[in-house]
């Protein structure tokens, strides 16, 4: 019998609902201890002019902040930098091509291995009826993101584009606990100058009141709204994978709820980092912006982990587009066989890495491929709909936007059940009830209640079955439809983070044109007793949250 081990998902007993580890921002340890602590200390030692102090006292509180986790990766973050700034700085001097593909070797061997290596032997495995045997690899936590960042300043090296920055800044441009664990993927332009100004050093009660708000924000985010539904999710992707039969409106009760748990859950962290970076006067770009407002998926992506898209776009499909066009256009290709070649085949090699990125496994990379799918479909519509006359009704900016919120969010929906399930049968079995595959079938819970329309309904081949009339899971089918019906709206109609605190710039992009400033200024955030009441009350509510289970979803990132 083969032996698989699966570095690409959490490798504990529990892959998705395990307790958190004690060191996240949502735990006592954080909150009451680590947070205070280096807060008070960093602030006190750059007020007295120690400004190397200051940020050295910042990097060994982030390295202890990653080491809690598991202090054997110490090492590895700790050798990624010193290589990426060595191979950085050698770049700088001499910009050998094969120096940086050295150094990306290096990057891409280390992730390769962490994240990839038991994915890659289990495939084999499969295919071959072999029986090799990897140990067990425990997948670094945020190895994506700091391996990623590192990437693209050696390339903005070689190219020519990066400063000789102070090691101790480089350090703390890597490590920096706010995003060193679920992002932002912050660029090297951005994080690094502003470690270079004094006025960073030194506490301001505007950027103190600013950051608590945000991250008070992104906590009850968290642990009140996606881990609040995150309970009615889970029961019928468990169902799935034990090959449950779930009935067109579970499947699809369990899809829309996970999909409203992975949306607050990445506003939350998102929120919480930019408010934790603001505590300590740093600004971070946003990494979250309202996606499902989109009318459509490049909108939908311009919004949704905003920096990995900009990561993507400028280092992965941008070269690979105009490369392919400069060929295709020395060749004289067809139209056809243009759009093929200088659309087509880099938006569908992009979105499988975008899949591959958030994991190791077959439903991340059908993840990315669909989402590939559905911009190219997008982009085809965009031209027909420019060459074909349409009703004026279709033609309204409110109803066309409607529509097209509508079939976007649906899509995204889909796509988020191959996300969410552990296996390809899971998977198999999720997407085949939520696309009518099942037949159409009701809840067990109607019967007797719903009069001569359930003898009429049996007549015409609808049956009452499904994993809901038991509680199966734990499942709560009336509470859950409640708990997807207040977070669509709250999803759909709510100001975000950005819009309240419009005027204060909470991160390095203010998105006017994507998101215009609110209509009623009242609503925005000032420094004021009703806002602060509106925090604390929201504070205390996450905080009474704290002691229910909550999922860490980022693991295999």
């Amino acid at each position: 019998m083969v032996k698989k081990f699966r570095c690409y998902r959490d490798p504990r007993p529990s892959n998705r609902s395990t307790l958190i580890p004690n060191m996240l921002f949502n735990s006592y340890v954080f909150l009451f201890l680590f947070l205070p602590v280096t807060l008070v200390g960093f602030h006190l030692i750059g007020k007295q002019g120690y400004h190397k102090g200051a940020v050295s006292w910042l990097v060994s509180a982030s390295l202890f902040f990653y080491g809690w986790w598991n202090p054997a990766y110490l090492g590895l973050i700790l050798g990624s930098i010193l290589f990426n700034y060595a191979v950085g700085f050698s770049l700088m001097g001499r910009p050998y091509k094969l120096t940086l593909c050295l150094g990306l070797a290096g990057n891409l061997g280390v992730l390769g291995y962490f994240k990839y290596a038991n994915f890659f032997i289990d495939n084999i495995n499969a295919l071959t009826s072999n029986n090799i045997i990897l140990e067990q690899i425990i997948l670094p936590l945020g190895i994506s993101f700091f391996t990623f960042q590192q990437i693209t300043y050696l390339i903005d090296a070689y190219h020519g584009q990066t400063k000789e920055y102070n090691f101790l800044h480089y350090c703390l441009f890597v490590v920096f606990f706010p995003q060193l664990i679920a992002g932002p993927i912050v660029h090297h332009k951005e994080m690094l100058p502003q470690f270079a100004k004094d006025a960073l050093y030194g506490p301001k009660s505007s950027n103190l009141a600013i950051g608590f708000t945000i991250f008070i924000i992104g906590l009850f985010k968290k642990v009140v709204l996606a881990d609040g539904i995150a309970a009615h999710a889970t029961p019928v992707f468990t169902a799935a994978e034990h090959g449950i039969y779930l009935t067109f409106f579970e499947a699809w009760s369990g899809a829309l709820a996970y999909s409203f748990q992975l949306y607050f859950d990445f506003s939350g962290y998102s929120d919480m980092a930019i408010g934790l970076a603001r505590m300590f006067g740093i600004t971070l770009p946003f990494n979250f912006l309202s996606p499902y407002k989109a009318n459509n998926i490049a909108v939908f992506w311009r919004r949704w982990h905003i920096t990995l898209s900009r990561l993507i776009k400028d280092y992965l499909f941008n070269p690979i587009a105009l490369s392919l066009t400069r060929y295709a256009l020395i060749k004289n290709y067809s139209s056809v066989s243009l759009f093929i070649l200088t659309i087509l085949l880099p938006i569908m090699f992009s979105y499988f890495w975008v899949g591959l990125w958030h994991g190791a496994g077959w439903n991340f990379i059908l993840f990315g491929l669909a989402h590939g799918t559905y911009i190219i479909i997008y982009s085809v519509w965009v031209k027909i709909k420019k060459k074909i006359p349409t009703k004026r009704a279709i033609r309204s900016t409110v109803v066309a936007n409607l529509i097209g919120r509508v079939i976007t969010f649906f899509a995204i929906v889909l796509s988020f059940a191959l996300f969410r399930t552990e296996s390809m049968d899971g998977a198999s079995n999720m997407l085949t009830a939520m696309l009518g595959g099942h037949g159409l079938s009701l809840s067990p819970l109607l019967i007797g209640k719903i009069g001569y329309a359930e003898q009429w309904l049996l007549e015409y081949g609808v049956v009452f079955q499904g994993m809901f009339h038991n509680n199966a899971f734990g499942a709560n089918p009336k509470l859950g439809i409640i708990w997807v019906v207040a977070l669509l709206l709250a999803s759909m109609f709510l100001p975000n983070t950005q819009q309240l605190l419009h005027r204060y710039r909470p991160a390095l992009e203010t998105y006017e044109k994507e998101l215009p400033r609110l209509r009623h200024r009242w609503i925005e955030w000032r420094p004021t007793i009703p806002w602060a009441f509106f925090t604390f009350i929201i504070f205390i509510m996450a905080i009474l949250s704290l002691t229910q289970t909550s999922e860490f979803l980022y693991f295999q990132f």
